[in-house]
């Protein structure tokens, strides 16, 4: 197939955040804060997938994420795959991975933690799925959170 015929137009360079759940593409588009870019973004849902049924796409022009940027994503759609574009080829792709930690993403879900009461950013460390708060120490399964 023509790399101009897509369904979605190809970027001459920037990122492609591919395989996001369908119901997840404009919560990862907030996120990223990419309602607030310059630049041209395409944001598609609903294309058949292989992975996840329904799946959709995100091409960012002429923007490339930070690793910061991309562990914020593991919190809502764990398993997109995004695809560095320079010159419209593929010259990298990188799979997102959940941190150990994640700050100031997610909402903690005890209402007497110090985060709900005072003006401080969350914190949370990662393992198996679980979140645990470091200042309450109450767990929540990564799939059940509140975003910031």
């Amino acid at each position: 197939m023509n790399k101009k015929e897509r369904l979605v137009a190809a970027i001459e360079h920037g990122t492609v955040i591919d395989h996001i759940p369908a119901d997840k593409t404009y919560q990862v588009a907030s996120l990223l804060g990419l309602f607030h870019l310059k630049t041209p973004v395409t944001i598609g849902f609903n294309y058949p997938s292989q992975k996840v049924g329904s799946k959709g796409i995100i091409k960012v022009s002429d923007k490339f994420f930070s690793d910061d940027e991309i562990s914020r994503l593991s919190v809502v759609a764990p398993n997109v795959i995004l695809s560095i574009i320079r010159d419209y080829e593929v010259v990298e792709k990188k799979a997102v991975v959940t941190p150990d930690e994640i700050r100031g993403i997610v909402k903690c879900n005890n209402p007497k933690c110090i985060t709900n009461n005072e003006p401080m950013q969350t914190h949370f460390h990662v393992q198996d799925g679980i979140l645990t708060c470091h200042y309450c120490e109450k767990e929540q399964d990564i799939n059940k959170v509140e975003l910031v």
